[in-house]
């Protein structure tokens, strides 16, 4: 039996739900599976702005009420847009949860994109495009994305461009929202000790209105990959250096375990090979990370260092030796029976946070219309083999699928 209670409205939006008794505080949202690989090439940047002018005004609000209406009780609202997701979410206590929805929902469904409000926040994304210029482990992880992508819509950078960030007016939004909004992409989702009933019968007194639009919509599928290396010199004092490749898709099979594969690659574990073989061994690195982002249709792989220019070779080398490891060497029992192990207390750690839930039901039932538990989970992560991890490393880790891209000092 789930553990969370689901329920669909006549108008398409779902409304999820977990019941979390020992808790105060409600986690609610809405999470719309729209993003930013969702622009057309003029609209660089514009779901993130969408992101942002949510709190600058509705039909009932000024930006004040909106961004008062929460704090004023010692609740949080924000928002956040990632390529194929945005979603406008709060945290407030138990007794504030009606305030909470009712707001999320005025945020959500009436804006109204105040002209001079859209002057104002150009204004603010172009600084927060400045600062993220500034921060080159940043910048690099989101470049890279145009390496792997090229011109297809998952490689835009989900703040814009200067250009693009420049030209939006009122009724690109309005466009933008008009083409992609539909009620069957749209989740609610909350985590609290409130009963569902509670929480679906405030979801039929203020979702009810909300007309049912059903919309036909056509990702562009991403199939035409060329491994690639970019060196680009930068105004920096260290090397900054990203590599990786395509990989599998969100529904594969295989996702799973080449997620414990790059766990135990460059995993957040201080004893992951990475961290041993290249900071602990040699002490080349501060700070070095694999990652591994899922999509509707691809998957991407990143792994991310700094180091002195003078060590970016020898660096690369050492990560490219680890990669050679895991396509030729299976992990012994014990080996594979404690890479288990650690991934699944990962996990368990995760669901500890009653947000992170949250937001995991909402994108799990708009990706696959269901939730896995965590013991789902891991009894597919016990069925995993250490041949399994080698054919998988070999079909994804391969050296000559791999891009990489550099920043180097001037």
């Amino acid at each position: 039996m789930p553990d969370y209670h689901i329920h669909t409205l006549p108008n398409g939006i779902r409304i999820v739900h977990k019941q979390v008794i020992h808790t105060k505080i409600a986690h609610s949202g809405f999470i719309m599976d729209i993003g930013s690989r969702d622009e057309l090439p003029e609209e660089v940047g514009l779901a993130h702005f969408w992101e942002h002018m949510a709190f600058k005004g509705t039909t009932k609000r000024k930006s004040f009420h909106i961004l008062n209406r929460l704090e004023s009780v010692g609740g949080e609202l924000n928002a956040y847009t990632t390529k194929e997701k945005i979603c406008f979410y709060s945290s407030v206590l138990d007794k504030h949860f009606e305030k909470s929805f009712e707001l999320l929902t005025d945020i959500t469904f009436r804006s109204v994109f105040p002209e001079k409000e859209i002057e104002k926040e150009r204004g603010v994304i172009l600084e927060e495009m400045s600062m993220y210029l500034d921060t080159p482990e940043e910048a690099i992880v989101d470049e890279f994305d145009e390496v792997i992508f090229g011109k297809h819509p998952l490689g835009y950078n989900i703040l814009g461009t200067k250009e693009s960030v420049a030209g939006f007016k009122k009724q690109d939004f309005l466009n933008f929202i008009d083409r992609n909004l539909s009620t069957d992409f749209l989740v609610f989702c909350s985590v609290s000790n409130l009963p569902f009933e509670k929480v679906l019968k405030l979801a039929e007194k203020y979702l009810a209105d909300i007309p049912t639009i059903q919309k036909s919509r056509n990702r562009l599928g991403f199939d035409n990959y060329i491994p690639r290396t970019v060196t680009l010199e930068k105004s920096i004092s260290q090397a900054h250096c990203v590599i990786g490749c395509p990989a599998y898709a969100l529904n594969d099979k295989r996702r799973i375990p080449f997620f414990m594969l790059v766990n135990l690659l460059g995993g957040p574990g201080m004893n992951s090979r990475l961290n041993l073989a290249v900071r602990e061994k040699h002490g080349l690195v501060y700070t070095i990370d694999a990652n591994y982002a899922t999509y509707i249709d691809t998957g991407l792989l990143s792994i991310y260092f700094g180091t002195e220019k003078k060590q970016l070779k020898r660096t690369t080398s050492l990560v490219l030796k680890e990669l050679r490891k895991l396509r030729e060497k299976p992990l012994g029992s014990l080996q594979l029976h404690t890479t288990k192990e650690q991934l699944m207390g990962q996990l368990a750690m995760a669901e500890e946070s009653n947000m992170g839930l949250m937001m995991m039901m909402g994108k799990s039932i708009l990706d696959q219309n269901s939730i896995d538990s965590l013991n789902d989970i891991f009894e597919q992560i016990r069925r995993i083999t250490a041949q399994e991890l080698v054919d998988i490393a070999n079909d994804v880790l391969s050296e000559d699928k791999l891009s990489f891209l550099n920043y180097v000092p001037l």
